[in-house]
C-alpha cells in the first residue's frame, strides 16, 4: 500500500504478533480442557462438530467486511488479531492439540495430547511455529508479488480462497470427529 519494497518488512512483524495473539486465544482455552480428561472424548466431539460448523458457515458466509480491506501501518498487528480471530485462527490446530490426530499410543491419548498435557509450552510452541510459518510462507508470497508482478497484478488478478480453506476446515473437523467417534469410551 505504501509502494515501497521496506514497508513489507515492517508489516511482517506486526502481522506475526497479531496472528499469534489469534491463534493462542483460540487455542488456549482448548488446551486447558485437555485437563478434564473424563470428558475427554466429549470435548473431542465438541472441537471436531465446532470445525465443522465453522467451516460450513465461512463457506455458505462468503463475505468479507470492506472496512478491513484498508488499513493504516500502526493499526497492522489490531488488524491481523481481527483477521485471524474472524477467520478462526488456531481452529484447525484444535483437533490436534486436543489428540484427535493419531500418533504414539500413550495410555489412550496421542503423542500430541500427552505432550500439551505434559507442558503448556507446547501450546505456545504450537502457535508460534504455525504463526511463523504462516507470516514466512506469506511474506515471501507478498515480496514476490510487489517485486516482480506488481501491485496493479493484486487488483486484476484477486482470487478468493475462502471456499478451499472452508473445505478444509470441514474436512479435518470429519476427520477428528471420525477418529473420535471410533474410539472406545
Amino acid at each position: 500500500m505504501e509502494r515501497d519494497s521496506r514497508a513489507l518488512g515492517k508489516a511482517l512483524g506486526p502481522l506475526t504478533v497479531g496472528h499469534l495473539l489469534a491463534i493462542l486465544l483460540m487455542i488456549l482455552p482448548f488446551g486447558l480442557l485437555v485437563a478434564l480428561v473424563q470428558w475427554q472424548r466429549q470435548i473431542q466431539i465438541g472441537s471436531g462438530l465446532l470445525v465443522i460448523g465453522f467451516g460450513a458457515f465461512r463457506f455458505i458466509n462468503r463475505r468479507h467486511p470492506r472496512g478491513l480491506a484498508r488499513i493504516r501501518p500502526t493499526h497492522l498487528g489490531l488488524w491481523s488479531f481481527a483477521v485471524g480471530i474472524a477467520h478462526g485462527a488456531g481452529l484447525m490446530l484444535v483437533p490436534i492439540y486436543l489428540g484427535l490426530c493419531q500418533g504414539v499410543d500413550l495410555h489412550g491419548t496421542s503423542q500430541a495430547a500427552a505432550l500439551v498435557n505434559a507442558n503448556l509450552g507446547m501450546a505456545m510452541l504450537v502457535a508460534a511455529v504455525h504463526s511463523v510459518a504462516m507470516i514466512a510462507g506469506g511474506g515471501v508470497l507478498a515480496w514476490l508479488v510487489y517485486r516482480y508482478l506488481g501491485l496493479s497484478f493484486v487488483s486484476r488478478s484477486w482470487f478468493n480462497l475462502d471456499a478451499p480453506w472452508a473445505c478444509s476446515l470441514m474436512l479435518v473437523g470429519a476427520i477428528s470427529l471420525s477418529i473420535s467417534l471410533t474410539k472406545g469410551p
